[in-house]
């Protein structure tokens, strides 16, 4: 697979973005935005898949991650960021439109890259994140809910600083993988609810663990920490919300995503519908958060589907 994918860095509103990328591309683009504690590497199954149907997959290390620049300490952290990145890289490699593929917190500046750039997307797919108008309502779960006491300023810093970069990524893809919420009780902290005697996901090998560990000592968990979690308040509503392109969300039914207040309503409740004209929703029953790398055919299969179903008319 290394061999197959090229690493390359494109310089981006100032800073150097690591993209991968593989494929001709005769059909078209499909950029790859991933989530936390994910990286480039997450989505090498879809972009080896897309590559072999036609497909240029480019799947960037967000700004802050793997092999990208951190942006300055003191800089605002913004979601309108990673959307510019996004515009910055179909410009950079002459793409004039592209579908977009976010999972997790990639889902954000998809959805909103799609609606403010329709011209310059061809379609979106998203797993793991419904389009919501308004942000989920995170404050109505307990105090030791992840995001909750992520987004405290040093408690993560704190609570990480105590194991290497390989230990905390093990940890948080196991406490993910899940099908309940990550939350710690009282005189716990996050990191405390797995150890290294809990087993790695069957589908999530040790060579997995350290591409990604690999990638994390470069970024730290600096930014990650920022984006998302210390952003999300500044997502803003999108009740004039209309996307102008076909949007297909994948959703593992094992995802502890869908204990969140409001999040089964706002997947199965038709809420949706008004905001995005062409949605189409399909559910992995077995899928868990990570369904992209814990599923990969599956995953592939309805991924070629979409793209198959919306040719270019160029």
């Amino acid at each position: 697979m290394a061999q197959e994918i090229e690493h390359t860095h494109l310089l981006i509103r100032g800073l150097n973005l690591h993209v991968a990328q593989v494929g001709k591309g005769d059909l078209g683009t499909v950029v790859f935005l991933h989530g936390f504690p994910e990286i480039w590497y997450t989505w090498r199954h879809q972009m080896l898949a897309v590559a072999a149907a036609g497909y240029r997959a480019v799947a960037p290390d967000c700004r802050g991650y793997g092999l990208s620049d951190l942006p300055p300490e003191h800089e605002e952290v913004s979601f309108d960021d990673l959307v510019a990145d996004v515009l910055g890289i179909l410009d950079a490699l002459d793409v004039p439109k592209a579908f977009l593929v976010g999972k997790d917190f990639g889902a954000f500046p998809a959805y909103e890259f799609a609606l403010q750039h329709p011209e310059r997307t061809r379609g979106v797919v998203c797993l793991g994140i419904p389009f919501s108008p308004i942000p989920i309502a995170i404050d109505a779960l307990p105090e030791g809910f992840y995001v909750l006491r992520w987004r405290e300023p040093g408690r993560a810093e704190a609570d990480f600083g105590r194991f290497d970069v390989r230990r905390v990524v093990r940890t948080v893809y196991v406490l993910f993988s899940r099908a309940e919420i990550p939350i710690a009780d009282e005189g716990q902290e996050i990191m405390d609810l797995a150890d290294l005697s809990t087993p790695l996901p069957e589908w999530f090998t040790e060579e997995d663990l350290d591409a990604y560990a690999e990638l994390y000592e470069k970024s730290g968990f600096r930014y990650p920490l920022q984006m998302p979690y210390r952003a999300l308040h500044k997502i803003p509503n999108r009740l004039d919300a209309k996307f102008q392109v076909p949007v297909f969300i994948v959703m593992g039914e094992k995802d502890y995503c869908f204990k969140f207040p409001g999040f089964e309503t706002a997947m199965r409740g038709g809420i949706m519908d008004s905001f995005v004209p062409e949605l189409k929703i399909t559910y992995i029953p077995e899928g868990s958060h990570f369904v992209q790398e814990q599923f990969p055919e599956q995953v592939n299969d309805l991924l070629l589907g979409f793209l198959k179903d919306h040719p270019s008319t160029a």
